[in-house]
């Protein structure tokens, strides 16, 4: 949330004079100070209210002007502010001219402490090193960032940078997984061998170095497309928009499974917390849920299909650098054409958008692999996630795949 308060507060180019520094700075000061004093500071996001969940329009809490220009009382609740230690955070708040979004200090210029009331830490799942709280405004301050009124278009910027932060985080989770699982399997011997010389387990790590290494490349291959678009590449700005949107659905949404396959893999040992596993098991579904659930990623992604054209055709652009590599790539992208120029019915396309969704999913990946990946990763990725009917459980790869190699570049030695 620290660098992706960056490009939303560029809406506001005197803010961001003042805080980039500090938001890019290397050196973490801790204390409650004032931010402009620090060395480096770090940014929280207040957005979640509870009658409105993702739905930030039905925001309630109110900013009133408060004398200078730019200068707003904050007065509500927040059922949702991440990072509460933070020293500023980005807020949406109902300003006369509509929602809007604010850069609120913990602490105020004169050193006195802003009216940000913490009401509670949440007990979560998981990710507590990281805290999430419900506070109170009550006439907090805080400066307006962009225009009254614009204040999704301006938070969304950072939301956009966070919805990265769940693809590379899922995808270094999973990492995290198989590397934990293949070491494990390695060395340990059951029923005369070895765990990692026995065909079914060898099929499911293999399927778990598969996802991985799918959601890896799709990950890097996104935030190569951010850091160009924002260097104004426009092209790369299109294939960020809808491959994000997809990607952000869809290995977040295995990311879980993932784990609890990994887990089970070192069998009960997997099961106790020293081996980290649970942790990772806790984390996994966080990433999903954060910046948009399933529903609000599958449905972001028809928006954008329908509001933006031009993201679609990069999309296959993109996907049709892998044209001509693997038949059953070639096979799902056709059908993919398909199934979108037939899309009709708003409701009926919303009702199957997670499927489209995955699909979209499915290819962006293939296509990177068929380009970058491992062959023996390609082969199994095409023949397991595009190729006709195919298992939905991990360990279910089709006979004939090269389950050694995926295997042997998959342990914590191995350079992936």
């Amino acid at each position: 949330m620290t660098y992706a308060a960056v490009p939303a507060l560029r809406a506001r180019p005197e803010l961001a004079e003042v805080y980039e520094p500090l938001l890019t700075s290397r050196s973490y000061d801790f204390g409650l100070r004032v931010p402009t004093e620090k060395r480096g500071i770090i940014a929280g996001m207040s957005m979640t209210e509870k009658q409105g969940g993702s739905d930030v329009r039905a925001n309630t809490t109110r900013a009133v002007p408060a004398g200078e220009p730019g200068l707003y009382a904050l007065t509500g609740h927040k059922w949702f502010t991440s990072a509460p230690m933070s020293d500023v955070f980005l807020t949406l708040a109902q300003a006369p001219g509509g929602l809007s979004c604010f850069l609120v200090p913990r602490v105020l210029p004169d050193g006195t402490r802003n009216a940000i009331r913490l009401q509670r830490l949440k007990d979560k799942l998981g990710n507590r090193s990281n805290a999430s709280s419900e506070i109170e405004y009550e006439g907090a301050l805080g400066r307006l960032v962009g225009e009254e009124g614009r204040g999704v278009a301006t938070i969304i910027r950072m939301v956009n940078m966070t919805r990265l932060d769940c693809a590379v985080s899922s995808a270094s989770g999973m990492r995290l997984g198989l590397v934990q699982a293949v070491h494990h399997a390695t060395h340990r011997s059951a029923f005369g061998a070895r765990l990692v010389d026995q065909p079914l387990m060898r099929n499911v790590l293999a399927d778990l170095a598969v996802e991985a290494e799918a959601a890896t490349l799709a990950a890097l291959r996104l935030a190569g497309a951010v850091d160009r678009a924002a260097r104004g590449d426009a092209e790369e700005e299109q294939v960020r928009r809808l491959g994000l949107a997809v990607t952000k659905y869809w290995v977040c949404k295995r990311a879980p499974a993932h784990a609890a396959e990994a887990l089970e893999c070192l069998g009960g040992n997997g099961y106790v917390e020293d081996s980290g596993l649970p942790r990772l098991y806790r984390e996994s579904p966080l990433p999903s849920i954060w910046e948009g659930s399933g529903n609000v990623a599958a449905l972001d992604v028809l928006r954008a299909m329908a509001r933006q054209p031009q993201a679609v055709e990069a999309y296959f652009a993109e996907v049709d650098w892998g044209a001509g590599a693997d038949r059953r790539l070639d096979a799902a992208v056709a059908g993919l054409r398909k199934e979108l120029a037939g899309l009709g019915d708003p409701d009926a396309a919303a009702y199957g958008a997670r499927r489209l969704v995955e699909r979209l999913a499915l290819v962006f990946q293939g296509s990177l692999l068929v380009r970058h990946g491992h062959p023996a990763v390609a082969d199994a990725f095409c023949a397991s996630r595009l190729d006709g009917d195919r298992g939905l459980a991990f360990g279910t790869l089709p006979a004939g795949v090269d389950t050694a190699s995926i295997i042997e570049r998959s342990g914590p030695e191995a350079a992936v």
